[in-house]
This record gives C-alpha cells, sequence and structure tokens, in this order.
C-alpha cells in the first residue's frame, strides 16, 4: 500500500492525486515543476516578484482543477499551459498598467531619481552581466515570439508540445520561433562576437 511516489511518472502521480487524494503526489509534482516554471515565467515576464506570483497561482490552480487533467496530454503540457496562460495574462495587465501611469506624476509633478546597480562589479560576474544583457534582450522580443522561444530553446520542449500549449499549428511555432531567434540573434549582436 505504501508506494515510493517518487519513482512515478508525472501522470502516474496526477492519478494517484485524482483517485485517493494523496498531498504526497501533489507535492512532488510541485517539488518537481518549481523551478522549470520559475524559470519560463520569470524569462517571459523578467520580474522575479510578479514571477513568483505566477507560479504560486499556477499551482493553486493545478490543485484546484486537478480532476479536470485528462491523461490525453502530458501533465508537463498542462501545467506550462496554466502558467503560460497566467503569463500572458500578468504580462497584458502590466503592460496595460505601464502605459496609463506613463504621463502620471502625481500633483506636485515630482521627478525621483533610482539609482541604477545593475552593473555594480561587487554584485555581478561577467557570466552574470551577459545573462542579465540576454534576459533584457529577450524582453525586447515581441511576447508572440519571447514565449516560443523560451519554451523551445530554455525549456527544451518539443514543437508538438509547444503547438499544444500555445494553441497554434506546428508550422506556426516553427516559424514563430525562427523569427525570435532572428531578433534575439540581431539584439545580441555585439556581446557574441566570433
Amino acid at each position: 500500500m505504501d508506494k515510493n511516489l517518487n519513482a512515478l511518472s508525472d501522470e502516474e502521480l496526477i492519478a494517484e492525486l485524482q483517485q485517493t487524494g494523496n498531498e504526497r503526489a501533489f507535492e512532488i509534482l510541485v517539488q518537481r515543476y518549481k523551478n522549470p516554471l520559475t524559470n519560463y515565467v520569470f524569462r517571459f515576464l523578467g520580474d522575479f516578484d510578479a514571477c513568483m506570483d505566477v507560479v504560486q497561482e499556477t499551482m493553486i490552480k493545478f490543485y484546484r482543477y486537478k480532476d479536470n487533467y485528462s491523461s490525453v496530454a502530458k501533465f508537463s503540457t498542462w501545467i506550462y499551459t496554466i502558467a503560460g496562460n497566467l503569463a500572458r495574462t500578468e504580462y497584458r495587465r502590466r503592460k496595460r498598467r505601464s502605459f496609463l501611469s506613463i504621463n502620471d506624476y502625481g500633483e506636485d509633478h515630482k521627478v525621483f531619481d533610482i539609482p541604477d546597480e545593475s552593473y555594480r562589479p561587487d554584485v555581478m560576474t561577467d557570466s552574470g552581466i551577459k545573462d542579465e544583457l540576454i534576459q533584457k534582450a529577450l524582453l525586447k522580443v515581441k511576447e508572440a515570439f519571447r514565449e516560443v522561444v523560451i519554451l523551445r530553446d530554455i525549456e527544451g520542449m518539443s514543437y508538438e508540445e509547444i503547438a499544444e500549449i500555445t494553441g497554434l499549428n506546428e508550422g506556426t511555432v516553427k516559424s514563430r520561433i525562427n523569427r525570435g531567434r532572428a531578433k534575439l540573434q540581431e539584439l545580441l549582436k555585439d556581446i557574441y562576437k566570433e
């Protein structure tokens, strides 16, 4: 009766959770997906606090809607779809908010100087600077292209999985990945000169 849950596949764990309500199966799935989802959402949004909120909300929705999961799709596809939908919603919400507040200086029109400490040598190494530059470049790529590039090149997903997560056909996925990569190469051409 006492199963070694860690040895089970994702699909077996979600079935265990659905059939028996075993909370340990949920905890194992959360541990397996917390870091990959955090990486995916952070690369998409570029904001760690917002990323953590989205990942937490993903796990809440996963638990709340666990009985809606069907073994027709891979579990990873299902949970990435939830995270992707929440990340896109957050991205659009933030975009609207920043657009509305661009000319909002308050009643006394004060301007505040905030020091840019992103390149402090005591904080970042050369590798860290490159990572930050790559992340900033990634955020300049259009949302539609950025998401598929992250799923393919960072998360290592197949074209088929990306098509399922995004609801696009595989041809569109491949096209968007190529366009996203081309834009990234253009933005990063000074970093990676040969």
